[in-house]
């Protein structure tokens, strides 16, 4: 049995508490003192603890007074779990940690900075937006000791409201990167908002905030695997979360002890409905990610001062695994050495909307030119898999989107979009088009059915089938199984900073545009992270630069 020490202690420097400890005479690091040999700030070579939590003197969670297992506890425990004496959230912390730069291929360094420049670039599309507005607005009220930069205006906040506004921006367009698996879906790169805003508060060079990058995608798309959150009633941002908090807390330096409170304070309290992305869907749906990172990194820094959180907060008998998931899961191997990384398997998006809509988006646009004329079309026929379904076109107001949160989610009005115009672009969900009679008929023709081949391809290729009928009767068909974007047809260096470029040049001057696509691309050299937040801000301090 290992003999386990440890110590928290009051950092008078920093005002914060530091922990500390061995495990047999080995010294465990705490948060702000990294291990110099083992690979820069944040990378700590500490043994894996052989116990969970703080429980080492008292009876686990789940036992009753004379020390048996309670009913409940033991029917969940009977079922298969990592190992006894190892949590879900020791294997988190404890990879989070460990996670070097070295250890990462060059591929996936590269990807990591393509979703980065993606990332920002949709921030920055997403500026002008109402919410994005709004986040900024609030995120002014409050100035702090401890502040971090709000991107694209360069004031100065609280981290977690920092990390709210800049979320915000990034996911307004619902033009960032995806993740589809057999589980949950979602946006891994909203995480971003987390990593860039702690990044810049602490001033991590750009090794690790990719380091914390990929860690984050670990996180998200292995948890996403074994998890279909939707039909029990929850939203993918109750994974996204516990991603935030990877990243979060690895550029906070945190060593695993106080990484794992940082998981159980993120993950307790954080539980987020699907109910944001049903019906008329409000703004919130393009907030609920960014509130996630923003509770992730409230988290991580009480974490760092030393507060403790629920644990075993996967495995208890009132955990994750009871309330949520209703059954427990193991995440199987984590990227590195012969398990390649999840990034590697995300998507970028070519049209701003739901990542579901991609591939049928393009076969419509395909379809359309096969037709004379859209006056001819009887009837538009999409077949593709359930959980599309599902999620863009499984209650009535797709069919009638009030709202561009609904429309961007709408499978119905993506069709009649592409078919209309060609293209799916941000001005196609403003009022004017919403209320557009012509594209309200056309999107009210649109049918929407199961394809069993789409549920087998799944999640391997997003395939869909688009056949339109004429008045005349010739049906035009269609077939997508990988849009461009999809990790089986990426795209290339030159499409991506494009994407980026046409966003970016909507907030910032050409030679600023320049500057930050460089400094990205060449991240990895960078000694301050926080530099990509500043560039996003107008060169000029005489511009028309609003404060919020």
């Amino acid at each position: 049995m290992h003999r386990v020490r440890r110590h928290l202690a009051l950092d008078p420097q920093r005002g914060r508490a530091q922990f500390g400890g061995s495990v047999d005479g080995e010294k465990l690091h705490g948060a702000g003192k990294p291990n110099a040999d083992a690979g820069g700030a944040g990378h700590y070579t500490a043994p894996l603890r052989p116990v969970c939590g703080w429980q080492t003197r008292r009876p686990p969670i789940g036992h009753n007074a004379r020390g048996c297992l309670d009913s409940a506890a033991a029917s969940l425990l009977a079922q298969p779990s990592p190992s006894p004496m190892t949590t879900l959230v020791d294997r988190l912390s404890d990879y989070v940690a460990a996670l070097s730069y070295p250890s990462l291929p060059g591929d996936v360094v590269h990807q990591t900075k393509r979703l980065i420049l993606d990332t920002i670039g949709c921030a920055l599309g997403g500026y002008a937006s109402e919410p994005a507005r709004i986040a900024r607005e609030l995120a002014a009220t409050v100035t702090a000791t401890q502040s971090a930069t709000v991107l694209g205006s360069g004031k100065r906040t609280s981290p977690d409201l920092a990390t709210f506004a800049n979320g915000v921006m990034i996911r307004y367009l619902d033009f960032n990167d995806g993740y589809t698996s057999n589980g949950e879906s979602g946006h891994p790169s909203d995480s971003m908002a987390a990593a860039l805003t702690v990044g810049d508060l602490m001033r991590r060079d750009g090794r690790e905030l990719i380091v914390a990058t990929v860690a984050a995608y670990e996180v998200f798309c292995r948890v996403c695997d074994q998890a279909d959150l939707k039909p029990l009633g929850f939203d993918h941002v109750t994974v996204g979360g516990m991603a935030s908090t990877a990243a979060a807390a690895r550029l906070f330096g945190l060593a695993p002890e106080p990484m794992r409170h940082a998981f159980n304070l993120g993950i307790a309290p954080n539980v987020a409905l699907y109910q944001t992305r049903i019906g008329n869907v409000s703004m919130w749906k393009g907030c609920a990610y960014a509130n996630a990172s923003r509770n992730a990194v409230f988290a991580a820094m009480l974490a760092e001062r030393g507060m403790t959180g629920p644990s075993p907060v996967f495995e208890g008998v009132g955990g994750y695994f009871k309330a949520v998931t209703r059954k427990p899961f193991d995440l199987g191997p984590m990227g590195g050495g012969a398990e390649p990384f999840k990034i590697m398997q995300c998507l970028m998006k070519r049209f701003p909307l739901g990542q579901y809509s991609q591939t049928v988006a393009e076969a419509a646009i395909a379809a359309r030119d096969k037709i004379g004329s859209i006056d001819q079309i009887a009837e538009v026929h999409v077949e593709t898999l359930a959980t599309a379904i599902r999620l863009m076109a499984g209650d009535a107001q797709k069919w009638e989107p009030e709202t561009r949160e609904t429309a961007d989610h709408s499978m119905p009005y993506t069709v009649a979009t592409a078919l209309t115009y060609g293209d799916i672009a941000d001005e196609h969900f403003d009022p004017t088009h919403l209320r557009d009679p012509k594209l309200r008929e056309l999107t009210r023709r649109v049918k929407v059915s199961e394809w069993e081949e789409a549920n087998r391809r799944m999640p391997e290729a997003m395939l869909c089938r688009v056949t339109v009928t004429t008045r005349s009767g010739a049906k035009h068909e269609s077939c997508v199984e990988y849009h461009r974007g999809h990790w089986r047809n990426p795209m290339s260096d030159a499409e991506v900073e494009a994407k980026y470029r046409k966003m970016a040049l909507q907030r910032l001057p050409a030679a600023r545009v320049d500057e930050l696509a460089e400094r990205i691309w060449r991240l990895e050299e960078t000694r301050d992270a926080g530099d990509i937040l500043r560039l996003t801000v107008m060169a000029s301090p005489h511009s028309k630069d609003s404060p919020t």
